[in-house]
């Protein structure tokens, strides 16, 4: 699968001060940081699965310190966990984890909405709907390619660009820094990976963005507010279907449908 010319990278930055810088100016812990970092959020590495230290070193060719240093990074930000008796592991969200994410998302992307459609220019609508028709286009191309992950890593990195660029339309830059803090597009990319939410209502961009240009602030963020909602209960039915944590792992990677040991500098509990 080609990704697309429009894609563009991860929205947050590699953190500062995470170890010495290389030969080529980068650090040995921001490059550890954002393999890892891209492995977990194009699915590669599931929720639940156990980082080894010692296979990680060995695979990205770097002593423990870097990957310590990229695993702290990590655990800052909620994507692992640290635990006794299991180390280090993708985070498994609880049921509160979840609806709280989905509750700040809320409470901050309708009001993005509605300020958006106080402040858009006649330009930037037409930016938008492209942005919405060709991000729609993307995601009935993730129904054709279910198990690329690169190419999924690519349509969600998009996705969330299209509702960073909305809050930027926004003019509020502190709405955005809150959005940005609280890291909500994240780890909603992230439960809906779980519940394998590849498909969405045709149009579903196109008709939000059709809202936010109407220059109707209460339409703009009802559209919002239903764009947001949308995928929660997918979410939480399956996570009421799962019994135990181990069983939050997602299926679907290739070592586990060859039968295949896992790599990646992943182990499994008891290995």
């Amino acid at each position: 699968m080609i990704v697309p010319a429009q894609t563009v990278p991860l929205l947050r930055q590699t953190p500062r001060n995470l170890g010495r810088k290389n030969g080529a100016g980068e650090s040995l812990s921001n490059r550890a940081y954002q393999q890892i970092r891209d492995e977990i959020l194009s699915g590669e590495l599931s929720i639940g699965d156990v980082l080894s230290r010692r296979r990680l070193a060995k695979r990205l060719n770097m002593s423990f310190v870097p990957i310590t240093e990229a695993l702290k990074c990590l655990e800052t930000e909620g994507l692992v966990e640290s635990l006794p008796r299991i180390g280090t592991r993708i985070r498994i969200p609880s049921e509160q984890d979840i609806r709280d994410s989905y509750v700040i998302r809320e409470a901050l992307e309708p009001q993005a909405a509605r300020l958006c459609a106080q402040n858009i220019t006649a330009e930037e609508k037409e930016q938008l709907r492209t942005s919405a028709r060709h991000l729609d286009e993307l995601h009935k191309m993730c129904a054709l390619e279910p198990e690329d992950s690169r190419f999924l890593f690519s349509v969600r990195t998009c996705h969330m660009q299209f509702h960073m660029r909305i809050t930027e339309l926004a003019r509020c830059p502190g709405l955005g820094r809150a959005i940005d803090k609280e890291q909500i597009l994240l780890f909603n990319w992230l439960y809906g990976m779980f519940a394998h939410r590849h498909t969405r209502p045709e149009e579903f961009h196109t008709t939000l963005a059709e809202a936010l240009c109407s220059g109707d602030a209460l339409v703009a963020e009802a559209a919002m507010r239903a764009h947001v909602r949308y995928g929660l209960d997918q979410v939480l039915e399956r996570l009421g279907n799962h019994d135990g944590e181990a069983s939050w792992r997602l299926k679907g990677n290739n070592f586990e449908k060859n039968g295949k040991k896992p790599e990646n500098g992943l182990r499994r509990r008891g290995t």
